[in-house]
Formats: C-alpha cells, sequence, structure tokens
C-alpha cells in the first residue's frame, strides 16, 4: 500500500513538474552589430504560475555562444531567475511529404507526355519539309507534273501545315520547360520550404512568489553576422560666387547568417570588436641564435605551400554605394535620408539606426547611412612628375566628429560625376587626410630631362659617376589661381661607399611639407606655391651619385 502512494506522488510530482514547463513565444526585439558577430535581444511575455517553473526559449541560433546567455525579466509579481540551461535539438529528419511525392509523380507524367508530343510533332515537321522539297510531280497524285494553276494551292497547303505544327511544337516547348521548373523546384526543397537545421532551446529557472505577467529579455552573442564601412564624397568645385564643397557620408554594409532573420527590430552598429582579445597580448622573450641551414624539402610540397599562401582567396570588397539620380523633376523635393544617432564613449562608438530595420539571415547586404555632414575643403594640385606627370585634385578633410573613420572603401565623385574607388586609412577623430578627386586637365604638366652623363673609369680604384637633372613646368589653364605642390625624389645611400650629392641648381624645396605619409621619407623633396592663372612655373631637380668602379648599383624601393 505505501508502495503504490509512494509511486502515485512521483507520478503526481512529474505532473506537476511537466505542467510548470512554459513555452515562450520569443522574438527578435534588438540587435547590436559588432564587426565580428551581434548580440541579440529577443522578448517574450509569459503568465508565470506560483512557485517553481521552467521557461524554455526553442528554435535559437545554433551558431549562438552558450557562455554569452544573459536573461533579464519584469512583471507585475515579484519573481527571481535561476540558472540557464542550453540545449542542442537536432535538424529535422521529417520522412518524405505524400503529397509532394504524389504531384512529383504527376509532373514526371506529364513530362513524359509532352515529351512524347514533342517527338511526334518534330517527325511531323520533317515529313512536311521533305514534301515541301520534292519535284512538282511527286506531289501530284497522278504522278505528273504539276500545272502552274496548281502551284499556289500546293504552296498554301505546305504554309500552313508548317505553321502549325511550329506552333504546336513551341507551345508544347513551353509546357516542358513549366515542369521542369516545378520539378526541379520540388526536388530541391524550394516547393515545400526548407528544413530546420540544428538549433538550440534555452531553459531559464524562474521561481515566482505569486502567479502573474512578466515579459522576460534573453539576449546571446551571435556569430555569422558583422557589418563593414563605406564612404561616398561628393566634391562641388564651386566658381567664383560659391565655395567649394564636399558632402561626405558614412554608411555601414550589414549581413547576417546567424540562422534567424532580424524582422522589425532596433539596430544599433557598435565600432567593438565582440571576438578581438580583451587584453594586450603578452610579449615573450626572444633568443638570438646562429642560423642553422635548413634541410631541402621536396620542390613539389613547396610548390603547394606557396599555392596555399598566395592563392587564398581575398576579402570581399564591398560594394560600392551608388550615385544619386540626378535626373529628377525640379518641381520634385528630394527624399530625406535616415540617418543614425551617434553615441560615441570614451571608448567606443554606437550609431542607432533610425526606425524599424530588418536583415535577412541569407546573407543579404543592407546598407545604412550613419552619418553625413558638409566640409568646406582645403583644395590643392598635387603632382608626383617622377611618376606621372599627370595633375590631380586634392582635397584635405579633418575627421571633426567623435568616432573614427574605420578603414573602407571610399567613392568618389567630382561635381555628380563618377571620378573612382580608393581605400580609406584609419583617421582618428580631430586627424586630417587627403582624397584624391581625379585628374584636372586644365593644369599642364611636363618633365624633360635637361642632362643626363655617366663616365667609364680607364683604370682600376676609379669612381663611377651618374648626373641627373631634370625640369618640371607646370602651368595653369584655369581662369583663377590654384595651389600646387609638387613632389618629387632624389635617391638615398645607405652605404658609405655611395655618395649621393645634390647639385646646386636644383630649385629650393618648401619648407611647407604636403606629403605627410607616414614613415621614411628620406629624399622625398616638394615644392608648394600659388600659381596664377595662365602662369608657369618652372622647378629643377638635379643630382650625382658615385660609387666605386668595381662594383654596381641598383635603385631600391626603401624599406
Amino acid at each position: 500500500m505505501r508502495i503504490s502512494a509512494l509511486c502515485l506522488f512521483v507520478l503526481m510530482a512529474q505532473n506537476a513538474a511537466a505542467a510548470r514547463e512554459i513555452e515562450a513565444k520569443s522574438a527578435v526585439a534588438a540587435v547590436t552589430v559588432h564587426p565580428d558577430a551581434a548580440t541579440v535581444t529577443r522578448e517574450a511575455t509569459v503568465v508565470l504560475p506560483a512557485g517553481a517553473s521552467t521557461i524554455v526559449f526553442r528554435g535559437l541560433p545554433y551558431g549562438l555562444d552558450p557562455a554569452s546567455l544573459r536573461v533579464s525579466g519584469e512583471g507585475g509579481a515579484r519573481f527571481s531567475i535561476g540558472a540557464v540551461e542550453t540545449r542542442l535539438t537536432p535538424a529535422d529528419a521529417k520522412a518524405p511529404d505524400s503529397a509532394i511525392a504524389a504531384r512529383l509523380k504527376a509532373l514526371r507524367a506529364e513530362r513524359d507526355s509532352v515529351q512524347t508530343k514533342l517527338d511526334a510533332l518534330a517527325a511531323k515537321l520533317a515529313m512536311i519539309l521533305r514534301y515541301s522539297q520534292a519535284s512538282p510531280e511527286r506531289l501530284s497524285p497522278e504522278t505528273r507534273p504539276m500545272q502552274a494553276s496548281e502551284w499556289n494551292a500546293a504552296f498554301e497547303a505546305v504554309g500552313a501545315a508548317h505553321a502549325k505544327t511550329g506552333e504546336e511544337m513551341r507551345l508544347a516547348r513551353l509546357r516542358a520547360v513549366e515542369l521542369d521548373e516545378e520539378i526541379r523546384s520540388l526536388e530541391t526543397g524550394e516547393g515545400r520550404g526548407a528544413r530546420r537545421g540544428p538549433a538550440r532551446d534555452v531553459s531559464v529557472s524562474i521561481d515566482a512568489t505569486s502567479a502573474g505577467r512578466a515579459r522576460l529579455a534573453l539576449s546571446y552573442l551571435a556569430n555569422g553576422a558583422g557589418w563593414t564601412p563605406a564612404y561616398e564624397a561628393r566634391l562641388e568645385t564651386g566658381d567664383g560666387a560659391r565655395r567649394p564643397a564636399i558632402d561626405f557620408s558614412r554608411r555601414v554594409l550589414v549581413s547576417q547568417r546567424t540562422g534567424e532573420d532580424w524582422t522589425d527590430i532596433a539596430m544599433t552598429v557598435s565600432t567593438t570588436r565582440a571576438h578581438r582579445g580583451a587584453a594586450a597580448p603578452e610579449v615573450a622573450p626572444k633568443r638570438v641564435t646562429f642560423l642553422e641551414t635548413p634541410a631541402p624539402f621536396p620542390m613539389a610540397k613547396a610548390a603547394r605551400g606557396r599555392m596555399t599562401m598566395e592563392g587564398a582567396a581575398p576579402a570581399p570588397a564591398a560594394p560600392a554605394v551608388e550615385a544619386e539620380d540626378r535626373n529628377a523633376a525640379p518641381e520634385s523635393e528630394p527624399a530625406p535620408q535616415q540617418i543614425a544617432t551617434l553615441d560615441a564613449g570614451a571608448y567606443q562608438a554606437t550609431y542607432k539606426i533610425g526606425g524599424a530595420v530588418s536583415a535577412p539571415g541569407d546573407g543579404a547586404t543592407k546598407s545604412f547611412i550613419v552619418s553625413t555632414r558638409r566640409i568646406e575643403p582645403k583644395l590643392d594640385i598635387r603632382i608626383s612628375p617622377a611618376l606621372d606627370p599627370t595633375a590631380y585634385l586634392n582635397a584635405r578633410l579633418v575627421n571633426d566628429e567623435d568616432a573614427p573613420l574605420l578603414p573602407g572603401p571610399l567613392t568618389v565623385l567630382r561635381d555628380g560625376v563618377y571620378v573612382g574607388e580608393t581605400r580609406l586609412a584609419l583617421i582618428a577623430p580631430g586627424e586630417a587626410a587627403d582624397f584624391g578627386f581625379g585628374v584636372d586637365d586644365k593644369v599642364k604638366v611636363t618633365r624633360a630631362p635637361v642632362k643626363r652623363s655617366e663616365n667609364e673609369p680607364g683604370w682600376f680604384g676609379q669612381m663611377k659617376m651618374e648626373l641627373r637633372d631634370y625640369k618640371t613646368t607646370v602651368k595653369n589653364l584655369h581662369g583663377f589661381p590654384v595651389a600646387v605642390t609638387v613632389v618629387d625624389q632624389v635617391p638615398v645611400s645607405e652605404n658609405s661607399s655611395i655618395v649621393v650629392e645634390q647639385l646646386p641648381q636644383t630649385t629650393p624645396a618648401s619648407e611647407k611639407q604636403a606629403d605627410r605619409t607616414p614613415g621614411d621619407r628620406r629624399g622625398i623633396l616638394s615644392w608648394s606655391f600659388d600659381l596664377p592663372p595662365g602662369a608657369a612655373k618652372e622647378l629643377r631637380l638635379a643630382w650625382r651619385v658615385k660609387w666605386p668602379a668595381d662594383r654596381e648599383i641598383v635603385a631600391q624601393p626603401a624599406r
């Protein structure tokens, strides 16, 4: 008797525990997208019974990080949140749908019937063509040559039969294509929906003092999502009445394959990387020893190693931002762009995208404008005549935002015309950067050698010598003055036996260095000047190199 009562008590306890397991109907409410992941927040409203219960969030992405799960909640009843547990759920392994199988069987039977009809029509058309090519007497029932008066009737009969058969073949082919597409759709699963892959269920233990409604928020870090920056700079060169201006816009390109769709959510884009280390790397000791000659290895392995390292696929470039349509009707007003709200902290920056945002889980790229501003740049002409005797329009901008400009593609337009695309480096707040805006055809540049000489030593121990003397001419064909910066170079020696001398006919370089690229700038000279309209300026650059006659020299880029 006692054993029966104990079994009954255990069954009642199990039923009560099963009744206290509540499935939460949750939906994605907010997402913070990092460059390499996303923090997803789901919300659900449940009715809690008094006492202990388990809230289950089903069908969450398989790629979420279990260690990142966080649960918070609020409601009319007082309750506490306990343990959070994750369980893997296997992928769907459903039996074939009988309705789908029957539909496929009928479609394949109809496809065979259409193919039989196509074969018969092809044979009929071939016979008509053979009859049309026969001699006139074979077309006559009496096997005599047809009279001229009978030719039109024969032509009409052959033509009508050919046209009718051809039209029947065209319709049969169209039906065959439709059947093939429907069969392929059902066979690949498009007609019955894709099967669900492996997922995760999250169970949250709740202990409530009384029954009531509660709103729970579950957040987790999901892999397979990220964003990349993209920029656009539109330069209006202006004229005498208008000053030059640049409309500079910053975009984020968001894509995700987390395993779930984000529909009508609040999206925030963060500059922090979720999977980057939180602390500086440890510096390990480094020892110096003699170089040991490595043992030779087969060439095939070496070739495979080079192919592995050199043949790696580059990262996909972000698509370029399309130019605006400037052909709109003059009476229409341009639609305003939704601009994100910047929240710049001491160590990070976040952009809150305006409105409800949707991002499918198929990897499609969504583009959002996060900032736009109008800047008055400082324009000048940049010329590097030793590499390219062409004048390029340059604009210097200062990043006056509170957030840095991260590396990304930059689309450049000048007076509404696409100029090209370049790569933007990291620009910190308050830092200046130069942007090229294409060739300026109204500034003419020529570079010509004035003198070039080399000596041939006649005896041992003599020094070899090379002399180079160039003249660069810059002419302004604009109707207004332009600021010009010319950058050139002389070779640099790192060996005391090789002597490089800059000759006195060289035009003195400007103190103002326009080329501020970091790194080794030895031997780089620049001349900055204002050039009136119609005026020209000549620059000379000359140097001489000496080295021992028994050696040869070569010019190489600096390390």
